[in-house]
């Protein structure tokens, strides 16, 4: 492989596919590049893609407001998806990932100190996080199941799709996609996943929340030392009640 081979194939997928793409396969292959070299079938240096410049995409900016979460979720119900319904305000509320959410079993909530909480880890990375849920949210999960209308084993999955199933990537996908394009239009393209969550993340900064608090409650590298902040501060009902805190007070400065 030469310069100009990874040059043209680079530019073939950002052409083909999108410059998010070529960003990536470029980082996956120069990453390749150093498992062979230590392997011995290569020179580490020697990469001929180092001299290929590997721009990536802006990062995404889009964020949702509290009230259009909150019409999600009320669509979601009318519309008969009562578990998408409870997850959109878990998710809302605790800036877990959708995966984590959907994720959530029986044994993982818990109140403390008049607080509903949910404890559990990040899928990508195994760091313990948390949430808190808000009044409405605690209304949304309570009516869901008793629409469910089963009793959960500690080990059993909360969030269901309208077969009773739990719901996989997939399906959570579709489901929210259906909702979405139901009330704001089929042009809408926001997501559940990394715009929740960069929505509460605007909250709690304009709520002055500190960047390491905001980080460690996310369970992710937000800020610099997030994990040595990890490392020597495990995850703990103040912080995460402290970062909603914070995130009300954004929510009334954003208004």
């Amino acid at each position: 492989m030469r310069l100009d081979d990874l040059s043209t194939w680079r530019q073939a997928i950002e052409e083909d596919v999108s410059l998010r793409e070529a960003h990536r396969a470029l980082k996956i292959w120069r990453a390749m590049w150093k498992v062979a070299a230590a392997l011995g079938y290569c020179v580490r240096d020697n990469d001929p893609s180092l001299a290929v410049r590997n721009s990536a995409a802006k990062g995404r900016s889009a964020t949702w407001h509290e009230g259009e979460a909150a019409r999600l979720a009320k669509r979601a119900w009318r519309m008969g998806f009562h578990g998408l319904a409870a997850v959109i305000g878990v998710a809302w509320d605790t800036q877990l990932s959708p995966g984590d959410v959907r994720g959530l079993r029986a044994s993982q909530m818990a109140r403390v100190d008049q607080r509903q909480l949910c404890f559990t880890e990040r899928g990508k990375t195994g760091v313990p996080v948390g949430g808190v849920l808000s009044a409405r949210s605690l209304r949304l999960l309570a009516a869901y199941l008793e629409k469910l209308g089963i009793e959960l084993t500690r080990d059993a999955y909360i969030f269901r799709n309208r077969s009773g199933q739990p719901y996989s990537k997939d399906t959570l996908g579709d489901d929210f996609r259906t909702v979405r394009a139901a009330e704001f239009g089929p042009l809408e393209r926001r997501m559940l996943g990394h715009d929740f969550r960069r929505s509460g993340a605007v909250e709690a900064i304009t709520g002055k929340a500190e960047p390491a608090a905001l980080a460690h409650a996310m369970g992710n590298t937000l800020d610099a030392s997030n994990a040595l902040f990890a490392t020597y501060v495990p995850v703990n009902i103040a912080t995460i009640q402290a970062v909603f805190e914070a995130r009300k007070q954004g929510r009334r400065v954003l208004r």
